[in-house]
């Protein structure tokens, strides 16, 4: 997939907007996954699998790569749907590395590649309090479903979710400079976003406006800038938490738009994502990213907004008391 990792780089650099998904299926649905999530594409039959005991309902067990031992996620049934293999037919695993985890999806086919722009991806209609796609994209003749990978990989592993909502404990007086801020966030991801935004607020960030996708925000920070016509815009916008993937527009484009105008230059913009690799923590600086966090780490995420807003370095919270 070298190739194909060349065109991704290309295409996020150039700031188009697009994307590349893979293409796989589970039975008679196709779903799909972002390129840059995905390490390697393999056979499930050339990599037998070692069951675990107690381990959780949606894990076959692991099986070894490259001398590391993978946790092995049954898709169909994390999914609750039935897989279309017939018997003796080889599935695939989809292998990942998410968060810093890695780990591997049985699927049935992997397809194809396809290259879409972010503004074709369709936020999902609530049919469920519990649905596990973020986003649809209307192919000719089919409709691609894109899954969150993020939330499956968070019911498995608890240290995700942890994570994501343990903070060090501030004094009320910091808690008290934070109520003032007003912070937006853009996270496609209904569970992440929730726990992100709960988070925030419990630790003194309660002035929150939150969106499920790039172009939300963005409407939202233009109108905050034609208003102000760039006057006390602080006021109004102190700091944007940005998801990288996101349907309409993702993190990298709103972070361009914003570094483009000149009443929002100033504003801060922290990318927080599960995609921050070398390569994209490289391009997330050349469009201006303010900082760069990988989820779920949210207590480096807090620790960064205070500084980025009131210059307070980790470890020197308490110091006046």
């Amino acid at each position: 997939m070298s190739e194909d990792n060349e065109k991704k780089g290309i295409l996020l650099e150039t700031g188009t907007n697009e994307f590349e998904i893979i293409e796989f299926n589970i039975g008679a649905v196709n779903y799909g996954i972002n390129v840059a999530k995905v390490r390697e594409v393999i056979k499930a039959s050339d990599f037998p699998v070692t069951e675990m005991p107690q381990a959780h309902p949606y894990i076959d067990g692991l099986f070894t790569l490259r001398g590391r031992a993978v946790p092995l996620v049954n898709l169909p049934r994390a999914l609750g749907v039935s897989s279309g293999q017939m018997e003796g037919r080889s599935q695939n695993i989809i292998v990942t590395e998410i968060n810093g985890y890695d780990m591997g999806f049985l699927v049935d086919n992997v397809s194809r590649i396809h290259r879409i722009s972010w503004e074709n991806m369709e936020p999902a209609p609530e049919v469920s309090d519990h649905s596990r796609v973020v986003g649809l994209v209307k192919m000719e003749g089919k409709i691609v479903l894109l899954l969150d990978f993020e939330t499956i990989m968070a019911e498995i592993n608890p240290e995700i979710n942890q994570k994501l909502t343990t903070v060090e404990e501030s004094t009320e007086d910091v808690k008290k400079m934070r109520s003032t801020q007003h912070v937006v966030v853009a996270e496609d991801s209904p569970l992440l976003r929730d726990l992100l935004v709960n988070t925030l607020q419990e630790n003194g960030y309660t002035f929150i406006r939150d969106f499920g996708n790039g172009e939300d925000a963005w409407n939202y920070l233009k109108g905050i800038a034609e208003k102000t016509q760039g006057n006390n815009v602080f006021d109004k916008v102190r700091i944007v938490i940005s998801d990288i993937e996101m349907p309409k527009m993702d993190g990298h484009r709103l972070l361009k738009f914003i570094r483009e105008d000149n009443r929002l230059r100033p504003v801060p913009v922290i990318l927080f994502s599960s995609l921050i690799s070398e390569e994209m923590r490289r391009k997330g600086e050349e469009l201006g990213a303010s900082g760069q966090i990988s989820k779920p780490e949210i207590n480096q995420l807090i620790q960064l907004i205070d500084k980025l807003i009131f210059n307070i370095e980790p470890g020197t919270k308490d110091d006046d008391d």
